[in-house]
């Protein structure tokens, strides 16, 4: 009788052991037929990009692990459940319109506390059962990427935009040399594996094999920055995204691009780098007030050709996630507030309606069945506050972080907890909830 009790045991163990693994699995975001698939049940999404979340776990300095957790609380309580974070900056701090601190101060060397700072984030978002798209490079200069690493390989000083006489065109050709510098995509995959191999000292969970993070972002906005350099642009993203897979088999991995006009204006190359069987889904930025569709000037009179305009862009790209049969998600927009004002508490009523547009087009997706998965706005800023003091209201070290990232003014692109916007998002997330439901 022992001797069965012991069997049945056994045979108990395993069966829980294999309902377990089972459970964690459909706990990772999947693509199914062009579409997300989280725990059994489409996915679809109202979320933010909170780029500074890993800074904030910090328990360096420059660390807010209340202001931390009470930000996440704020964001689940309005139905975010998906956040959009910098894994880490690269290269030495108090370096021109750069994050600081830095992940990575140099090749293999990285900030502890910031290590931390990530595996706390991960952590506490899994409280709240949130998940997490982490980017793990940067085509701009702003938390160093290809540009500190054509830095690192080749010695040549970074030719800063808007500072000692650069410009954006002498920065962009010096940061698409990333592309066809070995040395720096060796030292790029260096990073990946050190990232994918970690285990979070809060959990216990490899990052591989953690279901908190829904995919590894090949980069933030990645582009060839030149016609001629299209195709070793193509072969980097080709040859990237089948390392993250040949490294971690659990995650979605996605490029990060801005669509089309992060693509040379050719919608044929954005096709080409999402085409990829190692690339499960795509993405668009838009930026109506950077692109040139509205004049800060007269915002009310040019609103609606924004809207228009973004509409336009959005269509576009779903034909080609039609074609390819893969979920398309809008993870980076933003507005300035009204008459151009940054500080908290300033109206929002037209960035308010262009939230709304762009959060209708889910809500429609999800009645159609459509492809356009979800959205990630730029950026939330929570309880954080420019400084007044700072001239052009430009961020420096020791003021609080914001969503508007250190090349930009403070609450240009902010959404404040206070701000009426969360009150629309709630209102999305809610009705995405109950078209399930019907």
């Amino acid at each position: 009788m022992r001797n069965v009790l012991i069997v049945l045991s056994i045979v108990f163990l395993a069966f829980a052991t294999l309902k377990s693994e089972s459970q964690t699995k459909d706990q990772f975001v999947k693509v199914v037929n062009g579409q997300f698939i989280r725990n059994g049940n489409p996915y679809f999404y109202i979320g933010a990009n909170y780029w500074y979340g890993g800074i904030l776990g910090s328990t360096g300095k420059e660390g807010n692990r209340k202001r931390l957790t009470e930000e996440l609380d704020m964001m689940k309580a309005n139905g975010i459940t998906n956040l959009r974070v910098l894994a880490g900056a690269e290269g030495p701090d108090g370096e021109p319109r750069r994050v600081s601190p830095a992940l990575q101060l140099s090749p293999g060397v990285y900030n502890k506390e910031l290590l931390e700072g990530l595996d706390f984030l991960l952590a506490e978002m899994a409280k709240r059962k949130m998940v997490a798209i982490l980017f793990l490079n940067n085509a701009w200069e702003w938390s160093g990427g290809f540009s500190q690493y054509v830095n690192w390989s080749t010695k040549k000083p970074i030719p800063y935009p808007e500072t000692a006489g650069h410009t954006w065109g002498e920065f962009m050709t010096f940061s698409g040399t990333f592309h066809q510098c070995d040395d720096c995509k060796e030292l790029y995959k260096k990073h990946i594996k050190y990232m994918l191999e970690r285990t979070n000292q809060f959990t216990g969970i490899a990052y591989s094999k953690d279901p908190t993070i829904m995919s590894w972002e090949l980069a933030n906005e990645p582009r060839a920055f030149s016609s001629a350099n299209k195709a070793p642009f193509l072969n980097w993203v080709n040859e990237t995204a089948a390392y993250i897979k040949s490294l971690d088999s659990n995650h979605l991995v996605t490029v990060g691009s801005e669509g089309k006009a992060g693509c040379e204006g050719d919608i044929d190359l954005f096709e080409k780098i999402h085409s990829s069987k190692d690339v499960d889904y795509m993405t668009v930025h838009i930026w109506p007030f950077n692109w040139g569709w509205l004049n800060p000037k007269d915002m009310q009179g040019t609103m609606s050709k924004a809207i228009e305009n973004t509409g336009k862009y959005i269509d576009e790209h779903l034909v080609v996630a039609h074609k390819l049969n893969k979920p398309l998600v809008f993870e980076e927009f933003g507005l300035p507030r009204d008459g151009f004002v940054f500080t908290p508490g300033s109206p929002v009523t037209l960035r308010d309606q262009y939230y709304d547009y762009a959060f209708g087009r889910v809500l429609e997706s999800v009645n159609k069945k459509d492809m356009m998965v979800g959205v990630n706005f730029w950026a939330f800023s929570g309880t954080g506050k420019p400084n007044p003091a700072r001239e052009k209201n430009m961020w420096q070290t020791g003021d609080d972080y914001l969503g508007d990232p250190p090349q930009e003014a403070q609450g240009l692109n902010s959404v404040f907890s206070s701000d009426p916007t969360m009150k629309i998002v709630k209102k999305y997330n809610e009705q995405i909830l109950k078209a399930f439901i019907k």
